[in-house]
């Protein structure tokens, strides 16, 4: 589905080498059709630079890039977009906030396809993005008129969601996609990113710096530290992970961040 070879990206490399920084040091990664993958490590680990260098807003200085056994490390990001669903961390970033929920999803139905000058809804678009709606047990399906700016963040997060797969894309990105919600709203939006990608059978990778969730969510987990991958578990070892056991196994690494220790309480 998705591979990486040997990519190193520094950035500032034409700086003295104090401000250099590599963010990924001769990365090899290779994504399943089907994988779950939750993805952790502290700031500056590498695990933002891993997932902009597939949506291709950076470019790998060394290595490559495969998606279905096509070379995309040169493709724009534009144009990769049309394989791919991206959630991010701000609500805000998702969605056109002075469009309807209406006019949002019907945007992004027709995202990656061939644009026209004819615009408007058909009845049968609307039916399918209530039942959607429905799904999430919001009761957003009654409110499809009025502007997403007016939604908790937790609803646009959901709406974002659906948006993002409504293509059913090769590759579904989540980018800590719950980190600005409280608690409560995070467990909801988390839940239904599951149900999504379950029913969907999508493949996903998710960055989080929840360890708990990053041990719940998904059939393999993977561990960045200085660019690198330093741990990279799946199914029943993946399962029988614990907290304590990842914070043992990496105690002596300082590989956990401040903000990582409390949300593992």
């Amino acid at each position: 589905m998705l591979e990486l070879k040997n990519v190193t990206k520094v950035f500032n490399k034409d700086q003295n080498i104090i401000d250099r920084k590599v963010a990924l040091d001769n990365l090899t990664i290779t994504v399943e059709d089907g994988d779950f993958i939750t993805v952790i490590g502290s700031n500056g680990s590498g695990k933002s630079t891993f997932l902009n260098i597939v949506t291709g807003m950076h470019i790998a200085d060394i290595g490559n890039v495969f998606l279905d056994g096509i070379d995309i490390t040169k493709m724009k990001q534009y144009k990769r977009a049309k394989y791919m669903g991206m959630v991010y961390q701000d609500p805000m970033q998702g969605t056109a906030s002075n469009m309807s929920i209406l006019e949002n999803m019907e945007m992004a139905l027709k995202r990656g396809k061939r644009k026209t000058l004819r615009w408007g809804f058909s009845a049968k678009n609307r039916d399918l993005f209530i039942s959607l709606l429905k799904k999430l047990d919001l009761g957003l399906e009654k409110r499809m008129s009025q502007k997403v700016g007016l939604l908790s963040g937790g609803q646009r997060q959901a709406i974002t969601l659906l948006m993002a797969t409504l293509n059913s894309p090769k590759l579904l990105l989540l980018d800590e996609h719950t980190a600005a919600l409280d608690p409560k709203t995070a467990k909801t939006v988390l839940e239904i990113s599951e149900k999504i990608i379950q029913d969907e059978k999508l493949t996903t990778i998710m960055i989080t710096h929840n360890m708990k969730d990053a041990i719940k969510y998904g059939n393999r987990l993977l561990m960045f530290n200085e660019g690198k991958v330093i741990l990279d578990v799946r199914d029943e070892e993946k399962k029988n992970l614990t907290i304590e056991k990842l914070l043992q196994k990496f105690s002596s690494t300082d590989v956990i961040s401040s903000d990582q220790l409390v949300l593992a309480k």
